[in-house]
Order: C-alpha cells, then sequence, then structure tokens
C-alpha cells in the first residue's frame, strides 16, 4: 500500500527531478549547475521577480541598487558558475580613499609596500606589507588562525592605532557590513585577503543584472515567480495556490529566516542592517571612481562614491548618481546631505533625494566561532544553500549553491560537470 506521502507525489500537479525553493543568486545557480547534469529543475519564487536582495529599481533613468553589495574582481565563484559569462563588472578606483576625523583624504591600499614607502608614507608601508602578506596566504593558512572577533584581532596585527582606528575599521566596516566588527577574525582576514588580491566592484546596470543573466540562461518556464511554498519535504513541495510540485530532492535556496520556517531546527542567525540612499546631482559631480569610507565616528555614514562615475549606465547623461551607505537604520537626511556636501567638498542643496532602501535583514552576521563551509546536505533529497551558509558576499552565495549541487549530484550518482570559461571581463 502507497503512503500518504506517495500518494501525493502521484497525484502532484508537477514533476521535475529537483524542486529549488527560492529565485535569489544562490538558488538560480543551483539550477544552472544541476541542469548542467542533465538534471530536471523546477525553481519556485514567492516575490513577482527573481533576484532577491539583488534588486535594482529604475526612477527616471536612475538605476539604484537596494543592498549596494560591493563585488570584487578577484572572486572565482562568478567565474565557475554558468549563466554569468555576460557579466561585466565595473571596478572602483584603485584601493579606497578614507577620510578622516580631520577633514583629511587618503588613500590606503592600492600601493606596493615599496611605493608606499617612497611615497613618504611609513604607516601606508606597514599597511600595504600586512596587506600583500595576506594577499600571498593559501586560505587554509588564514582559516588556521586563532579564532576571535574582527574588533579583537585588530590589535593583534601591529600596526599603530592611527591606522587601525582610521583605515583598517572602516575598511572591515564596508567589506564586513559590521560596524561593530563582531565578525570572526577568519571571516576578516579572508576579506581582507580577497581586498588585497584584486579590486572593489559592481556590476554594470546595477545588482540585478547578476540574477537577471541567471534567470535567463535558464529553460524556458524553470522560474516560477508569485508561488508561495508552504511545505517541503525530500519528494514533495506544497504550495498554496499552485498545486503540488514532486520530486527527487529539495534545494532550500531562501534567506536564512524563510529557509528555517520550512525546515524547523535550521538556526536563524542575527543580521546586519543596512540603508542605501541615492542622490541625484543636477550637473555632473567630477570624481575619479574611488569608493570613499568615512572614518570619522561622529558621522552615520560607512561609505559613498559617485556611482555613475564607476558605472555610467546608472545615472542618466548629464547628471551623477551618488550612492551612500550606511549600516544602520536611516539617519536624518540632513544630517547626511551635512556629511555629503563636507566628503565632496561642494554643496548638497540642488541634490535630489532619489530613494532610501533600509534593509533589517540585509546580510547574514558570522560572529565567531563561524563555520565558513556550513553544511549543505540536511538529508539525502533535501538540501539548502544561500548566504548564510557560507560568506555573506555573492561569492559565498554562488559558493554554496554549487556545494548544494554538488552534493545532490553526488546522491543521485550524477558526475559533476566541470564549466571551464574564460574569467569574467572587468570594464576598465
Amino acid at each position: 500500500m502507497l503512503s500518504s506521502t506517495h500518494r501525493a507525489v502521484h497525484h502532484a500537479a508537477h514533476r521535475a527531478d529537483v524542486v529549488i525553493v527560492g529565485a535569489g543568486v544562490s538558488g538560480l545557480a543551483a539550477a544552472h549547475h544541476l541542469i548542467a547534469a542533465g538534471v530536471t529543475v523546477s525553481v519556485l519564487e514567492t516575490a513577482a521577480d527573481p533576484g532577491g536582495r539583488m534588486a535594482t529599481a529604475s526612477v527616471d533613468g536612475f538605476r539604484l541598487d537596494r543592498v549596494g553589495q560591493l563585488l570584487n574582481t578577484s572572486y572565482t565563484e562568478p567565474d565557475r558558475t554558468p549563466g554569468l559569462e555576460g557579466l561585466v563588472l565595473r571596478p572602483f578606483g584603485p584601493g579606497v580613499l578614507v577620510a578622516g576625523a580631520d577633514g583629511r583624504q587618503q588613500r590606503a591600499g592600492a600601493l606596493t609596500p615599496a611605493r608606499a614607502l617612497a611615497s613618504g608614507s611609513l604607516d601606508q608601508a606597514r599597511l600595504s606589507a600586512a596587506l600583500a602578506r595576506l594577499a600571498a596566504l593559501p586560505p587554509d593558512r588564514l582559516l588556521a588562525r586563532p579564532e576571535r572577533t574582527a574588533h579583537a584581532a585588530l590589535r593583534t596585527r601591529g600596526l599603530p592605532p592611527r591606522t587601525v582606528n582610521g583605515i583598517l575599521r572602516p575598511l572591515l566596516s564596508a567589506l564586513l557590513r559590521d560596524p561593530e566588527l563582531t565578525t570572526s577574525s577568519r571571516v576578516a582576514d579572508l576579506a581582507l585577503r580577497t581586498f588585497a588580491r584584486g579590486r572593489l566592484a559592481v556590476p554594470e546596470g546595477g545588482a540585478r543584472v547578476l540574477p537577471d543573466l541567471l534567470a535567463a540562461g535558464l529553460p524556458p518556464g524553470t522560474v516560477r515567480t508569485g508561488v508561495r511554498v508552504r511545505s517541503v519535504s525530500t519528494h514533495l513541495v506544497t504550495t498554496e495556490e499552485h498545486g503540488d510540485f514532486a520530486c527527487r530532492s529539495v534545494v532550500l535556496a531562501t534567506g536564512a529566516r524563510a529557509a528555517a520556517e520550512l525546515l524547523p531546527g535550521l538556526r536563524v542567525p542575527d543580521f546586519h542592517e543596512v540603508t542605501v540612499i541615492h542622490h541625484a546631482t543636477r550637473t555632473p559631480l567630477p570624481w575619479d571612481g574611488s569608493l570613499l569610507l568615512d572614518a570619522d565616528p561622529k558621522w552615520p555614514i560607512a561609505h559613498t562614491t559617485v556611482m555613475s562615475a564607476v558605472d555610467p549606465t546608472r545615472a542618466p547623461a548629464g547628471r551623477s548618481l551618488v550612492t551612500t551607505t550606511v549600516h544602520g537604520p536611516p539617519p536624518p537626511a540632513r544630517t547626511v546631505a551635512a556629511r555629503l556636501a563636507r566628503l565632496y567638498e561642494t554643496s548638497t542643496r540642488d541634490w535630489e533625494l532619489l530613494a532610501v532602501h533600509h534593509t533589517p535583514e540585509a546580510v547574514p552576521a558570522m560572529p565567531p566561532p563561524y563555520d565558513l563551509r556550513r553544511p549543505v546536505r540536511v538529508l539525502a533529497g533535501l538540501y539548502v544553500c544561500g548566504d548564510h551558509r557560507d560568506s555573506n558576499t555573492v561569492q559565498g552565495a554562488l559558493h554554496s549553491a554549487r556545494r548544494a549541487a554538488g552534493a545532490l549530484l553526488r546522491d543521485f550518482g550524477i558526475p559533476i560537470p566541470a564549466h571551464p570559461r574564460p574569467a569574467v571581463p572587468a570594464a576598465a
């Protein structure tokens, strides 16, 4: 006699080898890896569009990212993910600019130790040497270091307090989206290593371009939006209004909180909140494409840039888009405008406020002890992926998708396909 589960599977309205719940970057990437191995896939998404937190709104010709993820040209996972062949990265200026409490701005992380010393800055030379050492270390060596918070580890780096507080602290805050630096020191070291080996960058055309490319590269009908999943098991996904989906396996690729609601027992992490503020200028604002970090703790801004100088597609001709990130809730608009006027040394009275995007759960927190390779296989037939299973970056989301797909294919007894291709191009 068939069990109730098998009877439900037998009468399910839809069938695929694998059902993926969630059409964010991780779910879409997992679909690509599985389809490349010959597995049939259905991707179910609650929202009206795929992409998850990698969302970009269009307002009067401006393209406005919601969470403002920073990518890096040294990321390896875009090269290993089918569907991202058309991705173009727009890098920021070398290193970062840092605005100190004294009003002066200095560039950090862009010089070799020798050139930094030749420029007359011993502090810059020491910082460049520390970053160069991190860049040369294999990840396994960094992961073997004693683990503490990033804040505690800063005191052990052998750098003077003015360098730690004036450069490293705001840099790590930006890379980790963690102003208190409660993140694992191992994660922080890996973030600095990535920073030292490449250039910070954004996708040309907005963050949404990355999931749009992934979705467009899947077979028609693979992604179904507006589908609210009610429950999951290894062989069946039930939805509220779209029937049941029978399958051989399920991949949960939602955010951490939604995954725990569907699979009780999964841990829900703490989160870091982020506010992204977009201003439009009436005339072009001269800028060299640098990311400007604010090291003055009296002000709420983490970093800002003239985003249209980095990626000209994000603003109409003749105008500039200034994108500013705050780690926390939205501050008063006047406070932001006053600080931006000082940072850019110009009046902001005629700037137009286009949008304020506040995301309370922008990224999962990664406090120590933190496992950068959290299990993606719950049991045979049930898998979990997303930035809460890896690092809380686009690199981590894509890597967790590849790990989950690999675990599933091994359970299916299917060889994992390779995906060699040229590196993702970085626009000059």
